[in-house]
């Protein structure tokens, strides 16, 4: 077995987008939510939860809904406390039915290892040499097709899992995923509304289960804490449904096409390569001066209230990972890496 495994890795801090020490950045290209939203619909549904009482402990009406919306049988929807609380349990159960190794795509989000390490789970070099296989389409951070995703999911064994990560599936901008309705039925699809929606403050996620896959569902469950989601989040996933934010969300991609293809034109004006992606979010390698490494750039960034999401720890060093924002914090961006190389040629 060809191993991968970062021995330190698991000792580092986790590295995600958004606020961090320094509070909410002013222009906030670090994580990948909606720059449009919040949807209207779903932040009213939100704001009027009632947090005074626990929700329905079985969520009858909302895995309801959501069956129904993914046209699929209730058996096969769990719900999460979030893509990351999910990523762990599914890989706790993947060591009890005897799982020894974990393969990740090349370049992937960093939970999917962590939880690999949490269980002293080495990192396979190949598919065929692990028994939990993690996919994500559109993948971050490039926001593009995974490579090799057709023929991963058509190697499925019988007791392995493959996860596929939809997460960025409603903020795709172009392209189609380069899957059938029929293999999809054979992976565990894991959702996240919260950044379609503008709300990534709020913590709830779902699980649609293969078709033939209701045992291992049930053991999942039974390994799930009692109350997953709250009310907060319940109401969230209840007005991810709805034709009103379904058709919010159709316009919003194309207010987001418009606004990536002007960032991506702003960052080639500043000499950056930027990379291909069908999602609200595309990589960058900046052009540097010299004696500037880009860990100094983006702290200098960060001054100024402007996060870029370093890719290093997705294993793309040298880049940076944008999501797209509006035109105003695209112009800030400009102006204030072009006085940060004003500086350093002084």
């Amino acid at each position: 077995m060809s191993l991968g495994m970062n021995a330190g890795l698991a000792r580092r801090p986790r590295i995600h987008g958004g606020p961090d020490g320094l509070g909410v950045p002013l222009h906030d290209f670090s994580t990948n939510s909606n720059a449009c939203g919040p949807c209207p619909v779903a932040q009213a549904a939100v704001n009027q939860a009632d947090a005074t009482r626990y929700p329905d402990a079985g969520y009858t009406a909302l895995r309801k809904q959501l069956a129904a919306f993914h046209q699929v049988d209730e058996a096969r929807v769990l719900l999460a406390a979030s893509a990351s609380e999910f990523i762990f349990r599914i890989t706790t159960l993947a060591v009890q039915r005897g799982t020894r190794a974990v393969w990740l795509p090349p370049l992937s989000y960093g939970d999917y290892a962590q939880a690999a390490h949490a269980h002293g789970l080495p990192i396979a070099g190949q598919p065929s040499e692990a028994r939990l296989l993690w996919a994500c389409e559109p993948s971050s951070p490039l926001g593009a097709a995974q490579a090799g995703l057709q023929a991963l999911v058509n190697s499925r064994r019988e007791e392995t899992f493959i996860v596929l990560d939809r997460a960025y599936e409603p903020l795709r901008l172009g392209g189609a995923s380069t899957l059938s309705p029929q293999q999809l039925q054979t992976t565990w699809q894991l959702w996240t509304p919260n950044k379609a929606l503008g709300l990534t403050g709020v913590r709830a996620a779902y699980v649609i289960a293969p078709v033939d896959q209701n045992d291992t569902a049930a053991a999942l469950e039974q390994l799930c804490p009692s109350w997953p989601v709250g009310a907060h989040g319940e109401a969230m996933l209840r007005a991810w449904t709805g034709s009103e934010p379904q058709d919010w969300l159709a316009a919003s991609r194309g207010t987001l096409r418009e606004w990536k293809a002007r960032q991506i034109g702003v960052c080639e004006s500043l000499g950056w390569e930027c990379l291909p992606s069908e999602a609200n979010f595309f990589c960058a390698r900046p052009t540097l001066p010299e004696g500037l490494t880009l860990q100094q750039a983006l702290a200098a960034l960060r001054d100024q209230g402007i996060k870029l999401r370093d890719t290093t720890s997705f294993g793309l060093p040298g880049h940076v990972r944008l999501g797209v924002l509006a035109p105003a914090a695209q112009d800030a961006l400009h102006n204030a890496w072009q006085q940060r190389l004003g500086v350093c040629k002084l």
